[in-house]
Order: structure tokens, then sequence, then C-alpha cells
């Protein structure tokens, strides 16, 4: 005999209770495990391949864990330094640009002065407001970064998380299939196809969108990082780094890094003056290569939204960007950190159950009315 809907209600929503409770309660202890869970979940497709091909599961996660390791090395030797170098140069230069405001105000005045003698752009107010405004970032970003480097507790942290993030994906990878038999054997009987029914539907959003966007960031992190280091932009590697990292909410990954990478190549070849063989020359500004960089991202924009996204993505997926930014400021604001990691896949489950629980109002009678009632 079922239990009566208002019993159910109580023991779904006693349950949900818990679980925000036990993030609220135990937090950043939280971290390792939900990414290694990410990424046991991202990697078991792959294990379950492996095996097709006649490999134990045992044998399938040390195979997916030494490739991993070795590709973890390679970045660490070939990319990271490279990378965290850039970093630091892009910071000293986000400094130096901050100081030089007045001064880059300056230059811009005049030019614009000088292409449009109509424009009323004199005064120091705007000089000022720049002055001002230079001494407070540089300020502050001299106390965030001295925070950041000499936080121990930072440090700790990382090294916890590259210590226990593999170890949890070892196992969890390990026993996934096992957990998710044991999972399905604890569902109410009363309601078993229908909350599996649920589940494959949040599998297959979560896999479009994670394993999907996923493998889109990586692309064009590459192709971003690649295509500026090429173009000859300073701080190509990290732009496009921040640019595929950002790119699993649509066209804000794009938005952000080319108003990044036209920033600082408008600070590289805006002009100014350059001594060769002993003279002074006054550089002009090289619109080709600003130019070609705004172009970068327009290509990667083209590839993203009509060959990446609908191949590896699909149309169907039902996450709206809207409705992602917005999940990522709730949990985020609430959980810190950990909501962060956790907004992308409750979205897709909140997603889920409203469209099923809207396909079920449309099916009853209040929705259906007289109409729908069978004679």
């Amino acid at each position: 005999m079922a239990l009566p809907t208002q019993k159910q209600l109580q023991y779904w929503g006693i349950a949900a209770v818990v679980f925000v409770l036990m993030l609220l309660a135990l937090g950043d202890v939280l971290v390792p495990f939900l990414l290694g869970g990410a990424i046991a979940y991202f990697l078991d497709p792959i294990a379950d391949k492996l095996e097709e091909w006649g490999l134990s599961r045992a044998m399938a996660t040390i195979t997916i864990t030494l490739t991993a390791i070795f590709v973890f090395i390679l970045i660490f030797l070939l990319v990271l330094p490279t990378l965290i170098g850039q970093l630091g140069q892009l910071i000293t230069a986000i400094g130096q640009f901050v100081e030089n405001l007045p001064e880059t105000w300056e230059r811009l005045r005049d030019w614009l002065i000088m292409r449009f003698p109509s424009m009323n752009l004199q005064g120091d107010f705007l000089k000022e407001q720049l002055a001002n405004l230079g001494t407070a970032i540089q300020s502050s970003s001299g106390e965030v970064v001295s925070a950041l480097l000499s936080s121990a507790q930072g440090i700790i942290s990382a090294v916890v998380l590259v210590v226990i993030v593999p170890v949890v994906s070892f196992y969890l990878l390990m026993d996934w299939d096992r957990m998710v038999a044991q999972i399905d054997d604890m569902l109410p009987r009363d309601h078993q196809e229908t909350i599996r029914s649920i589940f494959r539907d949040i599998d297959t959003t979560l896999a479009s969108f994670i394993r999907g966007q996923g493998t889109v960031c990586l692309v064009l992190g590459s192709f971003y990082a690649i295509a500026l280091m090429i173009a000859g932009l300073n701080f190509g590697l990290i732009v496009g780094f921040i640019a595929g990292l950002i790119s699993f909410i649509p066209y804000v990954g794009a938005m952000v890094g080319g108003l990044l990478a036209v920033g600082l190549a408008l600070i590289q070849w805006w002009g100014g003056s350059e001594v060769i063989d002993g003279e002074t020359v006054e550089m002009g500004i090289n619109w080709l290569r600003i130019g070609i960089v705004a172009g970068i991202f327009l290509i990667g924009q083209f590839l993203e939204g009509n060959i990446l996204t609908p191949n590896l993505v699909g149309g169907s997926v039902g996450l709206h960007p809207v409705w992602l930014i917005f999940a990522l400021s709730v949990f985020g604001s609430v959980f810190g950190f950990v909501g962060m990691l956790i907004a992308v896949p409750v979205a897709a489950v909140i997603g889920v159950l409203a469209r099923f629980l809207i396909a079920e109002y449309k099916a009853g009678q209040l929705y259906q009315g007289e109409v729908g009632r069978d004679d």
C-alpha cells in the first residue's frame, strides 16, 4: 500500500532540508569529494568503453588514472610554468596600466580631438577621477595579491586538493557502476520507474552539458591560447585559458575573453615611441594586429555556435544561459565555492523536475478541466 501523498512530501522535504544543512555545515570539506565525484562521473563512459574492449573495471580505472597522471605531468612541465609566468606578468602589467591611467587618457583624448575636433574633451575632472581610481585599484590589488601569496591556508588547501581529489576520483570511478546499482535497489518500489525515468533525463542533461560543454571549453581554450600566441599578443596563453574556462556559459567566455584580449591588444599596439638605432621613432596604431585579435574571437564564436556546441552539447540540454548565471549567483552567494561546484548539477536537476511537473500538470484534471475528463 502506497504512502499518502502528504507523508511522501514530508519525507522528501526532510531529505531536502538535511541536504541543505549538510552543505552549510560541512562547507569546504566537501570540495575535494565533489570534485572527485565530478571527475569520476566525467570519466565513467571511458571506463565503460574500456570494459567493452575486454579490460576489467580495475584495469580500466588504472589505465585512465595513469593516462591522466601522464597528461597532468606533461601540462605541469610544458604549460603551467608559462601560464603562471604570464599570470604574474599580467598582474604587473595591469598595475602599471592602472598607474598610467591619467597619461593614457591624455593620449586617447589627443587622438580623439585630432580625429574629431568638434568633441569637447577638455578639463581635468575626468583625469583626476582616473588618477584616484588608479590609486585605489593599485592599493587594493596589491593587498589582494599579497594576501593570496602569503596565505598558508590557501597553499595547504591546494595541496589537499591535489592529493585527495585523485584518490577520491580513483575509488569512485572503480565503484561507480556498483554504487549506481545499490542506489537503484534502494528506490521506493511504488515510484521506481518514475524515478528511473527522471534520473535518466537528469543524466542525459548532465552528460550533454558537463561532458559536452567541458570538451567545448577545452577546445575553445586551446584555440584561443594558440591563436593569440601566434598573433603575438602578450599574455595570450592566460587570456585563452580564462576564455576557455568560462565558456561553459554560452557567449560569456567569448565576450569576456574578447574584451580582455582586445584591451590588451590596444595597450600593446596603440602606438607610442620606440628607440630604434639610437633614434626615437613614433609608432602608429597597429589596427591590423588589433583586428586580428578581435577576429580570433569572432572565429571562435562561430566555431562554438555552429560546430562545437551543436555536435558536442546538442540543442535539447534545457539549461538556458540566464538560468545558469542565476544558479551560479544564488548557490555561490549562499554556499560559497561549494555552491559554485553544485550549481550546474542542481540547476539541471531542477530543470528536469520542473519539466516533469509541468508535464504532469498538463496531463491532469486541473489543467485540462472538463475537456480532458473521460466520459
